[in-house]
């Protein structure tokens, strides 16, 4: 069944004798000519603005939905259910006139289901006008598999039960439609065996019903449908039919799909599947693990009288050599985060010779360097240890003890000139300090090294790396902007698997089971329900949970680099399960149209500054789009570059003729881009047929409709409001030991 285009085929008469229903519908009028007259011109194609309407009930699901578009830069206005004085959805409210062309206000909805405003209300039949009269898409966020929403009910060869660890599949029409960047099988999360973490119905296509996401029910016999679009009465509904959260995999893989299914394709925001990896440390030895003590030598807290740097866990020539051909093997690159003085002191303690520094510099250009300062000193405040946690030290007045901005300046000079003597590819506006440090670091210091903003200026650094665990938004540190990095919980001062089980069940076993406790006292944290097989804790149980963690990141818009350590390339090697599986697990579910992008920290923090400034631009309702036909005009505050999405064979119009507009990657065409010269907007021209029609029908005598029992009574959303998505499960808040600064 055919849907309404963007397109009106009134008359002027029409349009001057257009009424609006006593229901408050939207109406197009057809006014006959008078006979022998000329046919009359057609009526100017409507307006669409680049919003998307939310209709909240205040459930998971749309929670979600509104996550992807905030975080991808698409504007949207929300209703909120049940909220006294809220807006009423009516004809007002959805669409008005604009210089003589009628204009929707909305280019898609988002709703908690198909009918949130109960049956046979004026707001539903006000959506519903609107819906038909400008082929607006509406997208029911989560609702039950049955005949309204073109599905059989799940007792018709159906299931409805807990989807934990089920492998769906995107069906054909789903990787030619809305989900062209998808390829392999999607396994829903099964994290915990006494959790269910999502639940579902799957119901067998009627007609009018294209299935995009199934799952083989009756014991493999058929597959059911949990993501569909709907066609009926001239109008298009995604139908999802399992409960998730913003953070659950299943829901990120699709979200993409989502909105670009209810977007048409066109859309302000844009969104990529960031993966890059710091490697700190290079060139410094880090200290070990002491499984005996539960505590890194070396750090004023572990005492037992041995030295850090008795046993200190550090890179060989041979793993230098293994990191280049994993490189070239697994098509990723790795960010070298360097002490080159602390190289140096290693060098003269070991003969005056260092095979690591030789190869690495040999290999230099297979990677990219970053400044981690000369020798990793703490660059905050003269750190207290007489005391637990450790304080920032005083002068006789009372007055914090700062390391100098010329002692800062000197750590990060001495080591760029280092890296530039040697001819290593560094980048001087990029910046990571040992442990973080000169910026604040609570609750021990609350404030930045007030000499770190000079010291930064001197260099010529832009982009200060900081913690994400902690700070996990970008903030200006003098005239520098930091760029947030997710922990890994690979550890620093471990080198075999042995090892990182042993401090991973220290930190994530309760005390009763023999462990610190830590996961008791964080309130983000959960702990282990017993201690791991040392020997194959690591494989079985760390790994996997970092990979997932790590695609989770990936997949969710998110441009934070990971950090981990030299030590973790070094002995077992302990990173690189981690990363292939990541990796793996990523192209397994990817087509080839959409790869892992790989930024240099600098290019994050240019897209952070990018973000604030357009989700700055959108809250003080600054930014103009809207759609006409195939034009799209996009008007921003000077300064201000914009995040579009459109589809392949998009060109962008200028001054004489057209030029090439945004990159490819998931099968369109987007970017960040600013009006051309001697233009106040960006203006593109959409390819033909550009606004695609909806999937056509599933044939009937495919999968026969079957009547439902007379007995029957499908009462809206009951099953539904009993299912609450789990929560992500913990541990979420990595409990990573903090670098002793120095080596």
């Amino acid at each position: 069944m055919a849907y309404a285009k963007n397109t009106w085929g009134a008359t002027r008469a029409g349009r001057a004798g257009a009424a609006i229903a006593s229901a408050g519908l939207l109406v197009a009028v057809m006014t006959a000519a008078p006979t022998g007259a000329v046919a009359a011109e057609a009526a100017p194609a409507p307006r669409i603005d680049l919003k998307v309407l939310v209709v909240d009930d205040g459930g998971e699901a749309v929670a979600a939905v509104t996550d992807e578009l905030r975080s991808t830069g698409v504007p949207f206005t929300t209703v909120k259910l049940g909220q006294a004085g809220r807006p009423v959805i009516n004809a007002a409210f959805l669409s008005d006139t604009v210089s003589g062309r009628a204009r929707a206000r909305f280019q898609g909805v988002v709703l908690p289901n198909e009918a949130p405003f109960g049956a046979g209300s004026a707001e539903s039949a006000a959506l519903t006008a609107y819906e038909k009269t400008f082929g607006i898409r509406q997208v029911d966020a989560y609702t039950w598999s049955h005949p309204g929403v073109g599905l059989d009910y799940t007792d018709q060869q159906g299931y409805a039960g807990p989807l934990d660890g089920v492998d769906a599949a995107v069906t054909a029409a789903g990787r030619a439609g809305p989900f062209k960047y998808l390829d392999g099988p999607l396994k829903f999360e099964d994290n915990s065996p006494s959790v269910v973490e999502s639940y579902g119905y799957a119901g067998r296509p009627r007609a009018g019903y294209t299935s995009y996401l199934d799952i083989p029910v009756a014991d493999g016999a058929s597959r059911a449908s949990l993501v569909g679009e709907y066609t009926a009465d001239g109008r298009s509904e995604l139908v999802v039919t399992f409960a998730y959260n913003k953070y659950q995999k299943q829901f990120r893989v699709l979200a993409r799909g989502v909105v670009d299914w209810l977007t048409q394709g066109v859309h302000l925001g844009q969104s990529r599947n960031y993966f890059s990896v710091h490697v700190d440390d290079v060139f410094a030895p880090d200290a070990r693990w002491n499984s005996r003590l539960n505590c890194t030598p070396g750090d004023f807290d572990c005492a037992g009288g041995e030295n850090e740097s008795e046993n200190p866990i550090r890179m060989t020539a041979a793993d230098a050599q293994y990191a280049a051909q994993w490189q070239k093997r697994s098509g990723f690159l790795l960010d070298l985060v360097h002490n080159a003085g602390a190289g140096e002191e290693w060098k003269a303690g070991h003969g005056g010779t260092d095979a690591l520094t030789g190869q690495l510099v040999a290999d230099r250009a297979q990677y990219r360097w970053i400044n981690h300062t000369y020798t990793h000193p703490f660059l905050g405040c003269a750190q207290d240890n007489t005391v637990v946690p450790w304080k920032c030290a005083t002068d006789a007045a009372g007055t914090t003890l700062w390391m100098s901005r010329a002692e800062i300046s000197k750590q990060i000079s001495d080591n760029h000139k280092w890296a530039v003597a040697k001819g290593i590819p560094v980048d001087r506006s990029e910046l990571v300090t040992g442990e973080h440090s000169g910026l604040r670091t609570l609750p021990q210091q609350p404030a930045d090294n007030p000499n770190l903003a000079g010291a930064l200026a001197d260099n010529g650094v832009k982009w200060i790396a900081s913690d994400a665990s902690r700070e996990p938004q970008q903030r200006g540190a003098g005239a520098a902007l930091t760029v947030p990095r997710h922990p890994m919980n690979v550890y620093y001062n471990v080198g075999t698997a042995a090892e990182m089980a042993d401090e991973y069940n220290w930190l994530y076993t309760s005390r009763a089971d023999g462990g610190s406790g830590a996961c008791e006292d964080n309130p983000l944290s959960t702990c282990l329900d017993e201690p791991l097989d040392v020997e194959t804790g690591y494989a079985a149980y760390i790994v996997p949970q970092e990979a997932r963690t790590a695609l989770n990141h990936v997949v969710a818009n998110d441009p934070r680099p990971h950090y981990v350590h030299q030590s973790n390339l070094a002995e077992e090697k302990l990173l690189y399960p981690v990363l292939d599986k990541t990796l793996a697990d990523y192209r397994a579910l990817f087509a080839d149209n959409t790869p892992v992008v790989n930024p240099r920290q600098k290019d994050v923090g240019v897209e952070f500054t990018r973000r604030a400034a357009w989700d700055k631009a959108l809250a003080g309702n600054k930014v103009t789009a809207h759609r006409i036909g195939d034009t799209v005009t996009v008007q921003a505050p000077s300064g201000v570059v914009a995040p579009i999405t459109a589809p392949a064979g998009t060109r962008k119009q200028l001054l004489l003729g057209t030029g090439a507009f945004g990159t490819a990657y998931a099968g369109a065409l987007s970017g960040w881009d600013a009006p051309a010269a001697l233009q106040s907007a960006v203006t593109l021209k959409l390819p033909a047929a550009s606004a695609p029609a909806p999937a056509a029908p599933a044939p009937a005598t495919k999968i026969p409709a079957t009547k439902a029992p007379a007995t029957r009574v499908p009462a809206l959303r009951a099953p539904v409001a009993k299912v609450t998505p789990a929560a992500p499960p913990a541990p979420v808040q990595p409990l990573v030991p903090q670098e002793r600064a120095g080596h």
